[in-house]
């Protein structure tokens, strides 16, 4: 069994920062790509950033030059800060991880999503 935790989501005013933490727990032989997703009322989810377990990264386009992706491996924890945020950042954010449970078998995992609101 593994659980992903995230938190740090809110309400700030546009132009604000936040900073989203998201710790996975659980029966864990190791973590691989992690990542952050969100979605909007009425919209699909889509990729926010994804990281690999050595530190490669990838952001998806509205996000680039405003957004950090990071992890700590030893503490299973993925970061993302967001800074200059706009009203249309506006989401439910969730994070992914890709979890061996043994050394054989990888699934990937979503925690529970933390609300980002930008007001205007």
């Amino acid at each position: 069994q593994v659980q992903l935790v995230e938190s740090g989501g809110g309400l700030v005013q546009a132009g604000g920062s936040l900073r989203l933490s998201c710790a996975a727990s659980g029966s864990i032989f190791s973590v691989n790509a992690m990542g952050w997703y969100r979605q909007a009322p009425g919209k699909q989810r889509e990729l926010v950033a994804t990281i690999t377990k050595g530190g490669r990264t990838n952001y998806a386009d509205p996000v680039k030059g405003r957004f950090t992706i990071s992890r700590d491996n030893a503490k299973n924890t993925v970061y993302l800060q967001m800074n200059s945020l706009k009203p249309e950042d506006t989401a439910v954010y969730h994070c992914n991880a890709n979890v061996a449970t043994s050394g054989l078998v990888a699934n990937n995992y979503w925690g529970q999503g933390t609300q980002v609101t930008v007001s205007s």
